[in-house]
């Protein structure tokens, strides 16, 4: 029995409902990297995770939809960013804990993920986010669904700042080494060409 299997149950939201601009507008989640979609990497390693996976797209719902337990989209058509992807999946997750973390980051690796989980449940109540050296990164976090409602009230009064609700609710850090190549984004074409092999 490994670490994650002891753990309670989470849902899982992958972040897939960018307007990806630094791709030239293209769906990040789509694109092909070492020999399929990104998404596809992601879906391989948090599938055996959850019986509750949920994908935030605005596009090519069709293509999305054989990866998940269900589908969130914004309610808004203009891409107002990853909190709008947030607020949809924490509304409708339905364990405790929902583990969010975006497409664009396919090295990301069980060991992290159960660490992440395991933060969550030592600190109850507490979101978690990763902490890369001096640096937050608040779309690969543990949120307590609990929450929900601090995330729309946040939405309603203009906040679009992940980090921020995540740090007014008590964030607690899972500290990773500066340059840990699992929590690269590769969000531009270079840097997923560099990454190819």
């Amino acid at each position: 029995m490994t670490a994650s299997d002891t753990l309670p149950p989470c849902s899982i939201l992958l972040l897939a409902g960018g307007q990806g601009q630094r791709m030239g507008g293209r769906d990040k989640g789509l694109i092909d990297w070492r020999g399929e979609p990104l998404i596809q990497h992601l879906h391989r390693l948090t599938r055996p995770l959850t019986d509750d996976l949920i994908i935030s797209c605005n596009r090519n719902r069709e293509r999305y939809a054989p990866l998940a337990d269900r589908l969130v989209e914004d309610d808004e058509s203009s891409f107002p960013g990853p909190y709008a992807g947030i607020r949809a999946g924490i509304a409708v997750a339905r364990h405790d804990v929902l583990l969010v973390m975006p497409c664009d980051q396919p090295l990301l690796d069980l060991a992290l993920l159960t660490a992440l989980r395991q933060k969550a449940f030592e600190h109850p109540g507490r979101p978690v986010m990763v902490r890369e050296g001096e640096q937050w990164q608040p779309l690969l976090c543990c949120i307590p669904t609990v929450h929900a409602a601090v995330f729309e009230q946040h939405w309603q009064q203009g906040q679009r700042s992940p980090r921020r609700t995540l740090a007014d609710l008590g964030a607690v850090a899972l500290q990773c080494d500066e340059g840990d190549p699992r929590l690269a984004n590769l969000n531009t074409p270079d840097v997923l060409a560099s990454f190819a092999r």
